[in-house]
């Protein structure tokens, strides 16, 4: 780096974040502190609530409380990859020259790639690096995160799930493989469901319009369906039992960043998001078809509004919780 050179020392990491982020206090404390022994570390990042996009934006919330709050620690707890958000996170700068030099363009970063960000936690672990997601909490109380706001509006936000699901799930399979052993293959697995759970939520909600059709129709006395077996009934309640549990999670992880309000709102965002995760799958799938024919892959630009002032002041020295 230019600054190195000219000053003859270099840099012990770099950290990464967006020009919108707004900046825990302490996290330059946490990195400092868990660097010395990770070559990579990511801090949660918790979405802005945006009154004026409560399901939209607000969906970003919901999805980003149960994954830093459950899903991430599980994977930190097992010592599997941990995926790089982009921001609100730290790398050891020698880990990031040991990347650059097994780069075919000499950079550690895939500029090829879509998710880049997310890639290169995966290729740290890969690469036999640790990578550590931190969860601590100030002095004050205050969750050391990254936070910022989302794209409000529907059109951005299906664009940059589009971006997520093209980069991730599609070409990522081709890309970064499946790892090693049984628990990283799953993980990674559950990072690439997007496309596939983007039909089961198209056939779910298509048959739970047939059924509602055929009910009214039945009540008109039009058609007279067939009762159900005991077996297809007992499938329909061991289903809404598995609903009943998605729904009591997510709202229990943004009851818990975000408080009780936030929790019952988790559960209409719930069906917004579905419904934002099928349109861009929709849109993935026909770029990556594109893609195989040799058309380049899109990348939608997606705007963010930078907040005025940080929520909170998040100043003290870290500790755990």
């Amino acid at each position: 780096m230019p600054h190195e050179q000219a000053s003859g020392q270099a840099f012990a990491s770099i950290i990464l974040h967006d020009a919108e982020d707004v900046v825990h206090a302490s996290a330059l404390d946490v990195f400092v502190a868990h660097l010395q022994h990770h070559d990579f570390v990511q801090l949660p990042v918790v979405p802005l609530l945006d009154p004026a996009s409560r399901l939209v934006g607000g969906h970003y919330a919901d999805e980003f409380a149960e994954a830093h709050g459950k899903a991430l620690p599980v994977r930190n707890r097992l010592g599997l990859a941990i995926p790089c958000a982009g921001v609100g996170c730290a790398f050891r700068r020698d880990m990031l020259h040991h990347l650059a030099l097994r780069s075919p363009e000499n950079t550690p970063f895939a500029t090829d790639s879509l998710t880049e960000d997310y890639e290169l936690g995966l290729r740290i672990y890969e690469h036999g690096g640790r990578g550590h997601f931190v969860r601590m909490r100030d002095a004050a109380g205050d969750l050391v995160a990254t936070r910022s706001y989302f794209p409000s509006d529907l059109s951005g936000a299906v664009r940059q799930k589009t971006r997520w699901t093209i980069g991730i799930a599609l070409v990522g399979w081709d890309r970064m493989g499946w790892g090693k052993g049984a628990a990283e293959f799953w993980m990674r697995l559950r990072d690439r469901r997007a496309a596939l759970a983007a039909v089961a939520l198209l056939s779910g909600y298509a048959g739970l319009a047939l059924w509602l059709l055929v009910a009214l129709a039945s009540e008109a006395g039009l058609v007279q369906p067939q009762p159900l077996s005991p077996a297809f009934r007992l499938l329909m309640l061991a289903n809404g039992v598995i609903l009943i549990w998605r729904l009591a999670m997510r709202a229990l992880f943004t009851g818990r960043q975000y408080g009780v309000r936030e929790a019952f709102w988790s559960v209409p965002r719930m069906f917004v998001g579905n419904i934002i995760a099928v349109m861009a799958a929709r849109r993935a799938v026909a770029a990556y078809a594109a893609s195989l024919r040799g058309a380049p892959l899109p990348w939608d630009k997606t705007r963010h509004h930078i907040p005025a002032a940080p929520p909170r002041a998040g100043a003290g020295v870290p500790g755990d919780g």
